[in-house]
């Protein structure tokens, strides 16, 4: 029988909302045995938010917290801080995204960690690391502007513009299930736990480190050749926004396609990669193009990307996005169609992949969710429903120990 990588880690998940969830379901579909701590009678605030069914927890909440066991506490009674300690005690990972402080607010200083389980491996994601700013809270949307994100994305005649992907949010948690792994392994030689963090701003700027790259080669040379403006605009002294140029060296855009006057989504991505520029021309009935010396090397095309793409699109709007697709893959020519969610969601080779995929909620019933993004060879995911606020708590704390007349006086006193 086939284990999972993560069988037998245990992880305590103190995270809520989306960055430190991302993290935990993450380790919990690599295997890992995630206890996801809540409120009595509350829970993840997600549960209750973007409600689309009335009394039942949120796809919000449930598309972040598969694979979890759930489980009730109240910290602020004397029973609910001894079954923290106890839960410290057995498990191998605390994760947890609380606001700055709030961890040492409810007593659990690193040093009071590492006297309850000096092997524990502590993952924090927080806002801003140190610094002026790193008492702030930081959501999505502040993630993005202050890591770099916005300032470069959109068109160079508005405003800044974030983006659709969660990379602040679910993008920090991806970090911080890299960072908490590293610390896993360099425990099984080093037999100590340590912190890990990662702030929301770092994780962003790692995303956006070509953006950091381009900065130095604009102060350099005072131009960026590949970028829209150029040769026609000015550059100022920061990296401006490039619309939907590749941020490569490959120049590419993102053009219509037959039915986009209906269909805002009616649009491909094409890419004139160097390798393929006869091909490119061939495709579009521009052969004059491939000797033409306007035309010939890339450097000479940059001074022509705004006709040369004008002309390409006049090809792409008699054909729709997949009939384009196939047309130009043929030639290995780079593009992607514009996919909207719900053809995403009804891709039939996205299901067989296991990318996306259907689950049963006993009371949202079937719904969809995204499946683990990574796929190892000799460790398949199973991606199971998210837990029902408290279904858990019983199986737990039997794991630690604690009999029936424990559980109902911890219940009594409000500790569960």
């Amino acid at each position: 029988m086939t284990t999972k990588a993560l069988e037998g880690v245990r992880i305590l998940d103190f995270t809520h909302v989306q960055s430190g969830p991302t993290c935990t379901q993450l380790l919990a579909w690599f295997g890992a045995d995630v206890i996801k701590v809540e409120r009595p009678g509350e829970g993840d605030a997600t549960r209750g938010q973007l409600r689309d069914i009335p009394g039942v927890d949120s796809l919000y909440f449930t598309m972040l917290n598969h694979n979890k066991r759930s489980i009730t506490l109240n910290a602020k009674t004397a029973g609910g801080k001894r079954l923290l300690e106890s839960l410290i005690k057995h498990c191998d990972v605390l994760v947890e995204n609380f606001a700055p402080g709030a961890m040492e607010r409810m007593g659990l200083t690193w040093e009071r960690i590492q006297q309850l389980n000096p092997r524990m491996v502590v993952g924090s994601v927080k806002g801003f690391g140190p610094g002026r700013y790193e008492d702030c809270k930081v959501y999505e949307n502040v993630a993005q502007c202050a890591g770099g994100a916005a300032s470069t994305t959109g068109f160079d005649d508005g405003p800044p513009v974030v983006t659709g992907a969660q990379i602040g949010d679910s993008g920090t948690g991806v970090h911080l299930a890299l960072g908490i792994v590293t610390a896993l392994y360099q425990r099984t030689h080093s037999g100590r736990g340590q912190k890990v963090l990662a702030p929301m701003q770092d994780a962003v700027l790692n995303l956006c480190r070509v953006k950091l790259r381009d900065q130095q080669r604009l102060e350099r040379t005072h131009t960026l050749h590949e970028y829209p403006q150029y040769p026609d605009g000015k550059f100022g002294d920061a990296v401006p926004r490039a619309g939907n140029a590749s941020g490569g060296g490959q120049p590419g855009w993102i053009l219509k396609c037959k039915g986009w006057e209906t269909d805002p989504n009616a649009y491909i991505y094409f890419i004139t990669q160097a390798a393929v520029w006869p091909a490119v021309c061939r495709v579009i009935g521009e052969e004059g193009w491939i000797d033409d010396e306007a035309y010939a090397t890339p450097q000479a095309r940059l001074l022509h990307l705004k006709p040369i793409f004008k002309r390409i699109e006049q090809w792409t709007m008699s054909k729709t996005k997949f009939e384009a697709m196939e047309i130009l893959n043929e030639f290995d020519i780079p593009c992607g169609p514009i996919l909207s969610m719900k053809e995403i969601a009804d891709d039939p080779w996205l299901r067989k992949s296991g990318t996306v995929v259907e689950v049963d909620h006993p009371t949202r019933g079937k719904h969809l969710t995204v499946g683990n993004p990574v796929k190892l060879s000799d460790s398949s995911t199973e991606v199971t429903r998210a837990p029902l606020l408290g279904e858990h708590t019983e199986e737990v704390l039997a794991e630690l120990g604690y009999a029936a007349s424990d559980l109902a006086s911890l219940r009594a006193e409000g500790a569960i």
